[in-house]
């Protein structure tokens, strides 16, 4: 059983940037590969992001292909989103998921999920 929690999110001006960061406990944190989601106000929630256990190997919404970047560092059991020149429509609340499948999973194959933090990108 992995507990995971997000934090990092914000208000932020278009352009700008936000880290966010997931901490996982309760489990061995490499034999996952993780994820991050997001669900924007009255959409569905959405893949954004995902990192095979060893970090060897990432995939990406193409909405945000060369703006985020999704990395892990197993010695401390976190995983992060780098989400630089946000835009306005990236505004959602953000969630960090674990997996026993591959980084290549579906939404519906994550294990875990975190309580989900707010990005919030003004014009």
């Amino acid at each position: 059983q992995v507990q995971l929690v997000d934090s990092g999110g914000g208000l932020v001006q278009a352009g700008g940037s936000l880290r966010l960061s997931c901490a996982a406990s309760g489990g061995r944190f490499s034999s996952y590969a993780m994820g991050w989601f997001r669900q924007a106000p009255g959409k569905e929630r959405e893949f954004v992001a995902a990192i095979m256990w060893n970090g060897g190997s990432t995939r990406y919404a193409d909405s945000v292909k060369g703006r985020f970047t999704i990395s892990r560092d197993n010695a401390q059991n976190m995983a992060y989103l780098q989400m630089n020149s946000l835009k306005v429509e990236d505004t959602a609340v953000y969630y960090c998921a674990a997996t026993s499948g591959s980084y290549q999973s579906p939404q519906s194959r994550y294990d875990y999920w975190g309580q989900g933090t707010q990005v919030t990108v003004s014009s």
